[in-house]
């Protein structure tokens, strides 16, 4: 268990990068699946970079952070409809403000994956 208030430097580099991270969290009820994810928000500059064909670093960036749940059933099949609830959800104007609001809603930087190692729909 890492429990570091900073984000570990592969996390920190994918958010730079506007890469998306998630964890899963406790829901409400045991029929359901909760997960949290932190969205960099994307500039201008970065689709222009995607276009080209790279990828921007931006350590100046705003992130969105969102707490959903979804049936815990639907999660396991190709089901589109995974009956999806939005929790809450917070903006964060920079780095910082990102880890008070992280540790505002209980969680830990390094409990965030990459989405692929999760089972979010998202």
């Amino acid at each position: 268990m890492q429990d570091e208030p900073d984000w570990p430097v592969d996390k920190l580099t994918a958010l730079r990068l506007g890469r998306r991270l998630v964890t899963e969290v406790p829901a409400s009820r045991p029929d359901r699946r909760a997960f949290v994810d932190v969205r960099p928000a994307l500039s201008r500059a970065d689709h222009i970079a995607r276009d080209e064909g790279w990828v921007r670093g931006d350590a100046g960036r705003r992130f969105r952070l969102e707490h959903r749940e979804y049936d815990g059933h639907r999660l396991d099949g190709f089901d589109y409809d995974v009956r999806a609830v939005l929790v809450a959800s917070a903006d964060a104007a920079d780095e910082a403000d990102l880890l008070t609001a992280v540790a505002a809603w209980g969680l830990r930087p390094g409990a965030f994956v990459h989405p692929w190692e999760s089972d979010d729909p998202s």
